[in-house]
């Protein structure tokens, strides 16, 4: 892994680590369980949050919008991944699904942007003004789900002008052929390192 990183101009995004994905129970756990066990992402996920939490890196979330009843009933155009959330009422605000697994719960000086309303945490969101005030160019990305919410944050982030590190064991998918596109095929153009979790914890925790 050549990426070089420099502790106060870097920043962990951690993308919609919701019970809806994460966790027994919860409505989309099933449809990416299989994946997410497999390469041991909520475990992956947690160590690299604890990781940057002792090398006091700031931790960023970029969380999907949570249902709430007219969020889309008006709305003109509608993009089919909003269609099934409506229909799904995934992530629903005031619900157990809506709230943030217990371990990834944002702490003390970490920075939750405002929610986004389709798959990038850039888009229509201060996600980009947050991380500037804070002087962060280089990002460290994981969280649900590689193929959308992931990859959409790290292509946008890649248009700003950010230094993106993916970590690719700790994200999942409906399946490993989503897994590949996003991994192999599209991120490779956009992110500058696309590494394991031993190897960014290794990274992080010697800075």
């Amino acid at each position: 892994m050549s990426t070089q990183y420099q502790k106060d101009i870097t920043g962990l995004i951690v993308i919609d680590p919701y019970n809806d994905f994460l966790s027994e129970g919860g409505k989309i756990w099933d449809r990416i369980k299989s994946v997410a066990e497999a390469n041991n992402c909520v475990p992956n996920m947690l160590r690299v949050v604890n990781a940057a939490r002792n090398a006091r890196l700031r931790i960023f979330y970029a969380l999907h919008h949570r249902y709430r009843p007219g969020d889309y009933e008006t709305w003109k155009y509608i993009a089919p991944i909003q269609k099934r959330g409506l229909k799904s009422k995934v992530f629903e605000d005031g619900t157990w699904g809506g709230e943030i697994r217990s371990e990834f719960k944002p702490q003390a000086g970490d920075i939750v942007a405002q929610e986004h309303w389709c798959s990038s945490g850039f888009a229509n969101t201060d996600l980009d003004l947050l991380l500037k005030k804070h002087g962060i160019h280089q990002l460290i990305v994981i969280g649900l789900i590689a193929h959308t919410c992931v990859e959409a944050t790290v292509r946008y982030g890649a248009e700003l002008g950010y230094d993106v590190t993916m970590v690719k064991d700790a994200t999942a998918d409906y399946s490993d052929k989503e897994m590949q596109a996003a991994l192999d095929v599209n991120l490779p153009n956009y992110a500058n390192a696309i590494v394991t979790t031993d190897e960014i914890v290794q990274s992080i925790s010697s800075l």
